[in-house]
């Protein structure tokens, strides 16, 4: 079973609780999927067993023995890649879109196209099962297609070591690389939070979660930090008939819990959150 966690917006607690639910599954894959600032290795210190290159696309690279500083390049290039300096052509690598049109006016051959090959993927074991992560460079591009090498590679895993429950921790908002991770997937957990914000961005979450074949669940986290706001995302979950797994009150143990690379569940197994935690996951798993 793959069950994607997400959320509309970043910051509503959706990498805490996914972590939360891997030490509650215990025999887990985790596949962190937010490939642009994966951060969940840093609370699971998986133990690396395998990387691998990623190739995110070209970039254009100058032969300088060949460049006689015409210019020509600059005035077709319309990403601002091309910068002139000291009579010198140079390339912003985060700006070039590796399209390949300077290249080809280059009267003397001088630019060609480099991989971008900056980004990786890992997968290893971790305390609770299997890990897979992404790490896309920072002006690498592509991410919703490393998105789908990480979730092949979980499933390879999952299928491997004969586990069950494959958890992906997901980008947020409703760009290609949130549908990357939850296409094909069994179940869809949407982390909200008690803000207008939030809200919003719950309800054009659900209307992109709602083309996808899938089972729906809603979570809304730090639910008493403004009860009326909570009480309209119930209304709003009931009126549509949308599955509320629960609600999560605001705790700042889960901070301290992530400031020592623990989930909240290891941190303080005993508490309020924790117990909420096991029934949620419960909800959604049954």
């Amino acid at each position: 079973m793959e069950i994607a966690i997400i959320s509309g917006k970043g910051g509503t607690g959706k990498s805490s609780i996914t972590a939360a639910f891997a030490s509650i599954a215990n025999n887990v894959v985790l596949a962190d999927c937010d490939v642009d600032a994966a951060n969940m290795h840093i609370i699971m210190n998986p133990t690396v067993e395998e990387q691998s290159v990623y190739i995110a696309g070209e970039k254009a690279v100058i032969d300088y023995s060949k460049c006689n500083s015409c210019r020509i390049c600059t005035e077709y290039c319309r990403f601002e890649a091309m910068t002139i300096s000291e009579n010198k052509v140079s390339i912003d690598s985060v700006n070039c879109d590796g399209c390949r049109l300077c290249e080809r006016v280059c009267p003397v051959s001088a630019i060609s196209m480099e991989k971008r090959d900056k980004s990786r993927m890992y997968s290893g074991s971790f305390r609770f099962g299997k890990m897979v992560f992404g790490i896309l460079y920072p002006g690498e591009e592509n991410s919703g297609k490393l998105v789908a090498i990480v979730r092949r590679k979980a499933k390879e895993i999952a299928t491997l070591h004969k586990i069950d429950h494959i958890l992906i921790d997901s980008p947020p908002g409703i760009g290609c690389s949130l549908i990357s991770s939850i296409t094909g997937v069994d179940k869809v957990v949407i982390v909200t939070e008690p803000s207008m914000s939030a809200f919003s961005d719950l309800i054009r979450t659900v209307e992109l979660v709602s083309k996808f074949n899938t089972e729906l669940s809603i979570v809304i986290n730090k639910s008493d930090l403004c009860q009326q706001i909570t009480d309209e995302i119930i209304t709003y979950c009931y009126q549509n008939k949308f599955k509320l797994a629960g609600t999560i009150k605001f705790d700042p143990e889960i901070v301290y819990a992530m400031v020592n690379c623990m989930t909240i569940n290891e941190w303080k197994p005993d508490s309020e959150t924790s117990n909420t935690l096991k029934q949620i996951y419960n909800s959604i798993i049954n």
